[in-house]
């Protein structure tokens, strides 16, 4: 048995809770499988491992990427995709997940779930006898993670040893990356506000991870520094959905942390702008930056489809 083959039977009926769940070849094999899928979708060739299988979708939080790249994709790969808003479904509320896992695995092929609460994913996964995908939660977002070092992997011919800046909110945007990061070899530097930081037991988890790979976290106050040398710039928005009554205080404490032509250049001239939209021109990142030959954010927009093709082809083939 060759290592993919190897790697295609460990990964068959597992979770995606958050990138930590898997080791490095895992992550590279699933960066290489998207990146394949990608091609075959761009030959016209039909490929669908998946013919006959549904996977529900729910959704607490709405969405614009996730929902559209997760229903094209079942598709694509034969399988039909349920939608199941918090209004179709009484997750947590009306019945215990314990039990909407078990009932929903009788019927699905594999869930995927976006949501507010970390503990929902974890309940979901513990109690449901299929995959269990973290579509977004507080914590974590892994799908939108594995896009983002899929579109660096493709612009740069590789990973390990690379600089990735992150500005702004230490929210599940840098999580994945951090955890990500360290799992490939790239170094994460992020840069956001006091009290605005990661969670400190994140980047604990990071740096530990990072030891074996020799990617370095570091976390600072500051943007010029965190984008010395970078290869990409990231950033998201600055109130995230189910802050927004924060905008106020939040605008005041990251006017500081705007991604504009002034900071990128700091990064190598070469840089790759990231965002993983919806963006807000004039908060977080200036249009110029945002809209200028260096971005990348329609890319990484595009491959949420084509890494989750790869996630959904793995676990549930």
């Amino acid at each position: 048995m060759t290592q993919a083959e190897q790697l295609q039977v460990n990964l068959k009926g597992r979770d995606l809770l958050e990138l930590d769940d898997y080791t490095t070849e895992e992550i590279q094999y699933l960066l290489d499988l998207a990146i394949e899928l990608k091609r075959k979708q761009k030959n016209g060739e039909v490929y669908q491992p998946l013919k006959g299988k549904t996977i529900g979708l729910i959704f607490e939080k709405s969405s614009t990427r996730t929902r559209v790249s997760f229903e094209v994709g079942a598709f694509q790969l034969g399988a039909h995709a349920l939608f199941l808003s918090k209004n179709d479904i009484q997750l947590g509320r009306g019945e215990i997940i314990s039990d909407t896992a078990q009932v929903l695995s009788r019927y699905l092929d594999g869930i995927m779930i976006r949501t507010f609460g970390h503990h929902n994913v974890e309940d979901l996964a513990k109690y449901a006898s299929v995959p269990v995908i973290n579509g977004l939660s507080d914590l974590a977002h892994p799908c939108q993670v594995l896009a983002d070092y899929q579109t660096i992997l493709e612009q740069k011919g590789k990973l390990k040893g690379l600089k990735l800046a992150y500005i702004g909110d230490g929210n599940n945007m840098a999580h994945s990356l951090m955890i990500g990061g360290a799992k490939l070899g790239v170094h994460v530097s992020i840069a956001s506000p006091e009290g605005y930081e990661p969670d400190a037991e994140v980047v604990k988890q990071s740096r530990e991870i990072a030891k074996a790979t020799g990617a370095e976290i570091v976390v600072t106050h500051s943007p010029q520094e965190a984008v010395k040398d970078a290869d990409a710039i990231y950033t998201d928005v600055w109130a995230s959905m189910g802050f927004e009554e924060e905008q106020k205080i939040r605008e005041a404490a990251f006017k500081d942390y705007q991604v504009d032509e002034e900071l990128v250049k700091h990064a190598k001239s070469d840089y790759l702008f990231m965002h993983c939209l919806p963006a807000h021109r004039g908060e977080e990142v200036s249009a110029g930056v945002i809209d200028g030959k260096n971005s990348v954010i329609f890319d990484q927009a595009e491959n949420r489809l084509h890494a989750q093709k790869a996630l959904m082809a793995a676990l549930m083939g």
